[in-house]
């Protein structure tokens, strides 16, 4: 038999589809490609937006157009939230949510034998994390690790909190397995990801925190660096900021989520910092590391964002100066607080967007350029006709002179020049 995935929205879903796969190759399966003919298509769908919601299906309905007598199972965020929804589309033939996954290639081989499982749950009562194995076979050269599940937050704007429940945060010893492993297949920069990763270990009550699991990792042998995904600028205290800086392992990039310049509309967010506090922790973050990457996400037309806040946020990111910003024309979610709000237009809210992009994208090139003539750890990932290309530790794409010989490795890297709209260097040779 033989099955196939898809996976829309963030790296948490691409992780969990690469634990799907494993757990259908113990049970026998064949993986095949999504757009092959197939026995069994598995797609771990996105709530996040209406975008989203939409892709997921429009995916399901694909998949069952190549195989009209192929079992589709959905899964994820859109199945957790819309269940019924889900669950009234035809091709829909197993709907499991963001709960019970270690259990799918069961409830789909049950599901071709002519037998169901509904395993979908209330996931506001789930309590305890999923362990769910990887393969690791997300990126050639970096891997994902999951550490924590669920949010309890609740920005007034977010779905997520319904689709995954409460923190529910991984045991350090299963974290350290998984990286010990992932070393045993080659990889050398492992990413730590989740829902809502600067909440690790609240919920074990024994005052373990995120800089623990950090800990743990940075001593696994063969762990070369180590990365966080999208964190809270709530996380940076002074003391996390002089441990990151003082670990070696850890990249000097932090993805801090900010959603709006404007201080007013991050209280109608429900997010929990104002403009100032989060420019100020910026701020201590360059003072101990000069060299890091800051990355962000902003949401453009917020309900009753007026043009004033909104000029509030360009302001914001000329003094932030990001490496990178996804921008995102706000999107409704039903079931929200900020759904209920009096709401800005959908023109509104696209034409500020392509402003904002427009402006970030200037000030990442200036940003990127500051850095021609430093050096940097490069991890090569792939070659690109007769360069190899990968990430710095910052952050920063660079492509050097060479081929595959190098891809998974790190080396020390002079930048050069901009060509083309890409930053190049030439390798240190000591």
């Amino acid at each position: 038999m033989k099955v196939s995935f898809y996976a829309l929205g963030c790296k948490v879903n691409q992780y969990e589809i690469d634990c799907y796969a494993k757990k259908f190759v113990e049970n026998g399966w064949e993986i095949g490609d999504f757009s092959e003919k197939c026995d069994a298509y598995v797609i771990n769908t996105c709530a996040v937006t209406n975008i989203g919601e939409r892709k997921s299906r429009q995916i399901i309905r694909r998949a069952k157009k190549q195989n009209p007598d192929a079992i589709v199972a959905v899964t994820g965020c859109y199945a957790q939230t819309k269940a019924e929804e889900v669950k009234k589309m035809a091709e829909a033939d197993v709907v499991l949510g963001t709960s019970s996954r270690g259990r799918i290639a069961e409830i789909v081989t049950a599901k071709l034998n002519g037998k169901d499982i509904d395993l979908l749950t209330d996931i506001m009562k789930e309590r305890m994390y999923e362990e769910l194995e990887c393969e690791g076979k997300l990126e050639r050269t970096r891997a994902y690790i999951k550490i924590q599940d669920g949010c309890n937050n609740f920005c007034s704007y977010c779905i997520i909190p319904y689709a995954r429940g409460p923190v529910r945060s991984r045991k350090i010893e299963n974290v350290v397995k998984e990286a010990e492993r992932l070393v045993s297949l080659g990889f050398c920069e492992v990413v730590l990801t989740g829902i809502s990763v600067a909440s690790y270990g609240r919920d074990f009550k024994d005052g373990t925190t995120l800089k623990d699991v950090i800990e743990a990792v940075c001593k696994v042998d063969g762990i070369e660096r180590v990365r966080l995904s999208s964190i809270s600028p709530t996380l940076f205290d002074d003391e996390f900021i002089s441990f990151v800086a003082n670990e070696k392992k850890m990249c000097r990039h932090f993805h801090i989520s900010l959603q709006s310049g404007s201080t007013t509309v991050l209280k109608r967010m429900n997010r929990k910092y104002t403009a100032e506090e989060y420019l100020d922790t910026m701020k201590r973050i360059r003072e101990k590391m000069p060299d890091s990457g800051i990355t962000t996400d902003i949401i453009c037309g917020f309900p009753e964002e007026t043009e004033e806040e909104f000029s509030e946020t360009l302001e914001f990111v000329k003094k932030a100066r990001f490496s990178k910003v996804h921008v995102f024309p706000y999107s409704e979610r039903s079931g929200t607080v900020a759904a209920e709000m009096p709401q800005v237009s959908h023109q509104v809210r696209e034409e500020r967007a392509s402003r904002l992009i427009k402006l970030t994208e200037e000030i990442a090139l200036n940003v990127e350029n500051e850095f021609i003539g430093e050096t940097a750890d490069v991890l090569f990932e792939q070659t690109e006709g007769m360069y190899a290309e990968g990430l710095s530790g910052n952050y920063l794409r660079i492509y050097v002179k060479g081929g595959e010989e190098l891809t998974g490795k790190i080396k020390k890297v002079k930048i050069t020049e901009r060509k083309d709209g890409k930053l190049f260097g030439e390798i240190c040779s000591v």
